[in-house]
C-alpha cells in the first residue's frame, strides 16, 4: 500500500522519512542482516549513497491546472550507520506549472529494495549488481527536484 508522509495542513516539506517503512526493510534484510535499525539523526552515518525510487505527486494549490504527476527519479539519500542502523530521506518535487511542492505517494517497493539493497552492499553481503529494467519516465527537471537542490540528485549531475 502507498505510503503518504504526514503533513500539517497547508505545508509541504522538501523532504520526507519513512520509519514506518523500517520493518518491511528489515524483513527483506533478515535473511543476510540478523538486526537492523532506523536512526532518527543525520548526523555520525559511516556512508552515504543517493540513488532513485519511484513515487506519485499531487499539486494541492487548488489554482493549478496541473493535478498531478509521477516520476520513476524520486530522490533518496541512504545514511548507514554502526551496526546495521540506517536511515533514508526522500526528496519531493515541485509541480512543473505553478512551482509548489507536491504532496507525495511513495512507491513502497522500490523505497523497500534501494533501502534493502544499499544495507546489504555495505554489510557485505555478495550480491549481483541492481539492473533496473530501462523505463523512461518524463524528462528529469532539476529546477524542481529538492534532491538537486541540495546535490544528492543523479539526474541533476
Amino acid at each position: 500500500m502507498p505510503n503518504k508522509p504526514p503533513k500539517p495542513k497547508n505545508e509541504a516539506k522538501t523532504s520526507y522519512t519513512y520509519p514506518s517503512l523500517h520493518h518491511d526493510v528489515s524483513k527483506a534484510v533478515s535473511s543476510d542482516i540478523a538486526k537492523t535499525w532506523f536512526s532518527k539523526k543525520s548526523g555520525g552515518a559511516h556512508s552515504e549513497y543517493s540513488t532513485h525510487v519511484m513515487g506519485k505527486f499531487k499539486c494541492d494549490n487548488g489554482g493549478c491546472s496541473n493535478r498531478g504527476w509521477g516520476s520513476k527519479k524520486v530522490t533518496i539519500l541512504i545514511r548507514g550507520f554502526s551496526g546495521n542502523g540506517y536511515n533514508a530521506v526522500v526528496f519531493n518535487q515541485r509541480c512543473r506549472s505553478c512551482n509548489k511542492l507536491g504532496t507525495l505517494t511513495l512507491d513502497d517497493t522500490s523505497y523497500v529494495e534501494r533501502v534493502a539493497y544499499r544495507l546489504k552492499k555495505w554489510a557485505g553481503v555478495k550480491m549481483e549488481d541492481q539492473r533496473y529494467d530501462g523505463k523512461v519516465g518524463p524528462p528529469h527537471k532539476t529546477e524542481l527536484c529538492e534532491g538537486c537542490k541540495r546535490g544528492y540528485c543523479q539526474g541533476g549531475r
